[in-house]
């Protein structure tokens, strides 16, 4: 939004939270459309739980892995939580 990438610019993705990768992954497809190298993937936050689209590595300040449930699969003790 609002700015270029340069041919042959260096370019570091980063992100404050990765959950799925998708969002960077559709930013270093602009990278690369765009003739810059990729050097790679950076974040704050890593809640990916390994199910990252990202297939490079993923530097990241943590990584948390938090256990997602569907609607209908939620423990007892969580259904309670209102």
């Amino acid at each position: 939004r609002g700015f270029s990438i340069t041919p042959s610019t260096n370019v570091l993705i980063v992100e404050d939270v990765i959950t799925t990768g998708k969002s960077a992954i559709e930013c270093a497809k602009l990278v690369t459309q765009n003739n810059a190298n990729l050097l790679g993937f950076a974040c704050l936050i890593d809640r990916s739980n390994n199910e990252v689209l990202i297939k490079d590595e993923i530097i990241s300040q943590i990584k948390f892995q938090i256990k997602l449930f569907k609607e209908n699969e939620l423990p007892e003790k969580l259904k309670k939580i209102r």
